[in-house]
């Protein structure tokens, strides 16, 4: 399940379980071996159904182990967590009031935890703050995002904004439709059969037929029908794939992926659909469904949908989620939007914090998501419900 960041009162959380810290002033994180664990009970009357208090240690300017001692504040929560079987637990950023933590340390300490705890389970992960806060942590670590907004942020409304903006792919708002490679004027190639390997792969063309068609590809709505019946009867649960098996990593339309590709390969790389294509990356990076989908920040049953075909088209933030989670370049960031009808705006700054991102390798999605927070965007990937 995916972390997610949200604006409210950690006590109002409706949630499995809400983390704390427990008040030093009462002498509990003195005592050896105490610090650095977690306990739960009852939260009694609040709306979450338990509380875990963390123990840490005063903040003395990070010589003296604070650090790691915090990080393992939040481990032994969320061991908890999984030993009592909860489905979402929410913290604030511990230890940055009553211990004295800077905010981007506690942050910091954070996320790596959270993000070993993912991979293994599927459990909503909130971090709570009360108002608009400048962690810091995006720019401490990638410079000045803010400068880079600045120098590429186009005002809607700006006289001279229906010209194109060189480095944008795709039309944004008020700007003139760019066409996608050409694709148009491709010459029509007839459909592949698949190889054995690409049948036994299953993913999006599991359900494979050779049609007719003027695009040489199959039509969106005989592929929807395909969907339900048979590409998505083996879809849930999702589930890690063994090393030791062979598994085979996500399926689709290329068994593999040079970049030394055929003037053919790339003409049938323009017919592919949004999915096909997230397929065709996963496949030159073997990664497994779920390793796309944990890496997106989505949850298991928005990316099936994706998968299944059961919805037409993804959101910007899901779109652009997916794209963190291949490690795409930016041209490669353009194109997929494409096949979705998207494109990069020099008017979004959720955009240009995207783009910032990319050009600079950086795709820990959990670390671009705190970077738009902080800018009151959107985050990426599956988003809590109001």
């Amino acid at each position: 399940m995916p972390f997610q960041i949200v604006r409210n009162d950690l006590s109002k959380m409706k949630v499995d379980a809400i983390v704390g810290a427990a008040d030093p002033a009462d002498g509990s994180g003195a005592g050896t071996g105490a610090v650095g664990t977690a306990s739960i009970r009852s939260s009694h009357d609040l709306p979450a159904a338990y509380i875990i208090r963390t123990v840490g240690t005063e903040w003395k300017g990070g010589s003296s182990g604070e650090e790691e001692i915090l990080r393992s504040c939040y481990r032994a929560a969320l061991k908890l967590a999984s030993e009592h079987d909860l489905t979402s637990i929410a913290f604030p950023l511990l230890a940055s009031d009553s211990y004295g933590f800077p905010e981007g340390v506690a942050l910091r300490m954070l996320l790596p935890e959270v993000e070993a705890f993912l991979e293994k389970h599927d459990t909503d992960v909130y971090l709570v703050v009360p108002e608009e806060r400048a962690f810091g942590l995006s720019g401490e670590r990638y410079g000045d995002i803010d400068s880079y907004i600045d120098a590429h942020y186009v005002e809607k409304e700006r006289p001279g904004a229906d010209m194109p903006v060189p480095g944008f792919f795709g039309a944004a708002p008020g700007f003139p439709t760019a066409p996608v490679l050409h694709a148009a004027k491709a010459r029509p190639t007839a459909p592949v059969p698949p190889t054995e390997q690409e049948k036994r792969s299953g993913g999006l063309l599991h359900a494979w037929k050779p049609v007719s068609s003027a695009r040489g590809a199959q039509p969106r709505e005989e592929a929807e029908r395909y969907s339900d019946a048979e590409q998505c009867a083996d879809i849930e649960p999702l589930e890690d794939a063994d090393p030791g098996a062979g598994a085979e990593p996500l399926g689709s339309v290329c068994a593999s992926f040079s970049m030394a590709r055929s003037l053919d390969d790339c003409l049938l790389d323009l017919q592919k659909s949004f999915m096909e294509l997230v397929f065709s990356y996963a496949d030159a990076r073997e990664m497994s469904d779920v390793e796309v989908q944990k890496r997106a920040n989505l949850d298991k049953r928005a990316f099936s949908k994706l998968k299944c075909g059961n919805t037409r088209n993804p959101s910007k933030t899901t779109a652009l989620a997916l794209a963190v989670a291949l490690r795409l370049n930016l041209d490669e960031t353009k194109d997929l939007l494409a096949r979705a009808g998207l494109a990069l705006s020099p008017c979004s700054r959720q955009d240009l914090i995207v783009q910032y991102f990319i050009e600079h390798e950086a795709y820990d999605i959990h670390e671009i998501n705190i970077a738009l927070f902080e800018h009151g965007e959107t985050p990426l990937g599956s988003q809590a419900k109001e």
